[in-house]
């Protein structure tokens, strides 16, 4: 039932945003009375942050798994945490929503928390380009936190414009962006 709870609650937020979407909402979905809800939840923030942790720990694991990989390229790496955040959006793609544009919702405990995520997601990107300098795939007169944000921008922003059913399929949008980032920082 908690998940069942959490899949018609990511539909609500998606459709209707956290603030307008009462409990009471979230129990008529499903046909649940609300101590079912607060059986498993002791409020809605508390729901929401079930969300976020859930969507933030896989995407995490994903890009832990290609990163550290000592069988792929640079190329090949950044390739994949590009294509996996595509990917991600494809399947998960209310939670993603929800997890972008919901997090201002947070208390301020829940939000340190998710920031510590976060912040490691982009550590990674930070790893990988410093590998990327270390084995000579890219110059090294770049401003690696710089460049590390320019690629989560790309990637998270995703979320808000790709459409999983349009005509550019996610292979092809990652690919794009991966020449993109190369292009602007590979050797000269």
């Amino acid at each position: 039932m908690k998940q069942k709870i959490k899949e018609y609650s990511i539909q609500l937020f998606d459709q209707k945003g956290f603030k307008s979407t009462s409990i009471q909402d979230i129990v008529e979905s499903i046909g649940v009375t609300k101590g079912t809800f607060y059986y498993y939840y002791t409020s809605k923030e508390q729901l929401l942050m079930d969300i976020h942790l859930h969507f933030i720990d896989e995407v995490l694991n994903e890009q832990e798994e290609v990163i550290n990989d000592s069988e792929k390229s640079f190329s090949d790496k950044l390739f994949e945490v590009i294509y996996l955040s595509l990917l991600d959006i494809k399947k998960q793609g209310a939670s993603a929503k929800v997890f972008y544009r919901e997090m201002r919702h947070l208390s301020p405990e829940s939000l340190t928390e998710i920031k510590a995520k976060r912040d490691l997601y982009r550590f990674n990107i930070e790893k990988l380009l410093n590998e990327g300098i270390k084995n000579g795939d890219l110059r090294s007169d770049f401003d690696v936190p710089i460049v590390s944000f320019a690629i989560l921008g790309v990637m998270n922003w995703s979320y808000e414009w790709y459409n999983p059913e349009g005509t550019k399929k996610a292979l092809e949008i990652a690919k794009t962006f991966q020449e993109m980032i190369l292009k602007g920082i590979n050797l000269k």
